[in-house]
């Protein structure tokens, strides 16, 4: 058998996830200065009902109460959001290496890593996040490094699925993947009530991984990619002077829940399967409500998701690693699992997984 036909039958395995998030919650603090933007009291008083009705418990940040308040020139979470770019990305640099270290540290001992894949859309710096972090891991400089940039909330499928594709080829190869997020650098000074609801969704968190050919944890079978039509302006991240802008229409649940019921669309992402475990990202309880009603799901079925969303908020692409790592955690035998996540396109990107054995 040729060499090419053997790679055709190694299977690649999500060994290890960890997540981790930044150690302070501010979803309260958020709630409370979103509340001082609007100055029309009936608009205000449906923001905190639609705050109340999130599912969000809790959002963690990088940016303390106080610490980053009048601090080098910066006012998060202050009167107003009012920071430049480079500001924000100061931030990152400094912020983000540290929350995916602390989430690398979760995994335990590494082993040999061959290659390390990050995916993160909310900031930049060079040298990369993958430059950075394989240096203070003190990973060999000949290390293959891929690094995902700016594809948004399914990024984290994106990661996986690279990953994937990399053992399938080198068998013996050892994938560190990291997904690292700093959504709230970016709150935006506006009291337009939908782009405040946007960023009520979102946290700060980072997520790890270990994907090789050793067969333990899940097995990572067959991904998809669909970008649904005529939807491209639904979700947008612009770089802007103050940050990157948001944009996520209050159309995108129907319009999910509308793909999902259709069949042509249900043979792309479910293939027909009779799924017994689902790890969808969490994008908001009205993303989760929409999957649900459009897939016909037990009531049940995403009750992984609905607790990610409410301990983190949506974290971008390093949430779905935290639904796989709770679903893991839980233990059961899984046959056939589904992974999902949605993003700018509006597009949605998935891949199988199976207990191994």
């Amino acid at each position: 058998m040729s060499q090419s036909a053997d790679r055709n039958h190694v299977h690649a395995y999500l060994n290890r996830v960890a997540g981790a998030h930044p150690p302070h919650e501010v979803h309260g603090l958020f709630v409370d200065w979103a509340s001082s933007q609007i100055e029309d009291g009936r608009i205000r008083k449906l923001f905190a009902r639609m705050a109340d009705r999130a599912g969000i418990g809790k959002r963690w940040s990088v940016l303390g109460e106080e610490a980053y308040r009048r601090s080098d020139g910066l006012d998060f979470y202050g009167p107003d959001a009012s920071i430049s770019t480079g500001a924000r990305m100061a931030v990152y640099a400094r912020e983000a290496p540290l929350l995916a270290l602390k989430a690398i540290e979760g995994l335990g001992p590494l082993g040999t890593i061959t290659h390390v894949v990050v995916a993160s859309c909310t900031g930049f710096v060079a040298p990369g996040i993958d430059q950075i972090l394989a240096r203070a891991l003190g990973l060999p400089g000949t290390v293959e490094r891929v690094l995902i940039g700016y594809m948004g909330c399914y990024a984290g499928i994106t990661a996986l699925r690279t990953a994937r594709h990399i053992v399938r080829s080198e068998p013996e190869a050892r994938v560190l993947v990291v997904t690292v997020e700093l959504c709230t650098l970016h709150l935006q000074p506006v009291s337009d009530l939908e782009k405040l609801l946007a960023m009520l969704q979102f946290g700060d968190g980072a997520a790890a991984a270990i994907v090789t050919a050793k067969p333990e944890g899940f097995e990572l079978t067959d991904p998809f990619a669909l970008a649904l039509p005529e939807s491209h302006d639904l979700i947008t991240w612009q770089i802007g002077d103050h940050g990157f802008a948001m944009h996520l229409s209050g159309e995108v649940p129907g319009r999910i829940a509308d793909a999902l019921a259709d069949p042509a669309i249900r043979e792309v992402v479910a293939g027909g399967a009779a799924t017994d475990s689902w790890a969808v990202h969490a994008g908001g309880r009205s993303i989760l409500d929409a999957v649900a009603r459009g897939l016909e799901l037990p009531e049940d079925a995403l009750d992984p998701s609905r607790g990610v969303l409410s301990d983190h908020g949506n974290m971008s692409s390093a949430t779905v690693l935290f639904v796989l790592e709770r679903i893991m955690a839980g233990g059961a035998s899984i046959a056939d699992g589904l992974a999902m996540a949605f993003g700018p396109g509006l597009a949605v990107e998935g891949l199988g997984y199976r207990s191994a054995g």
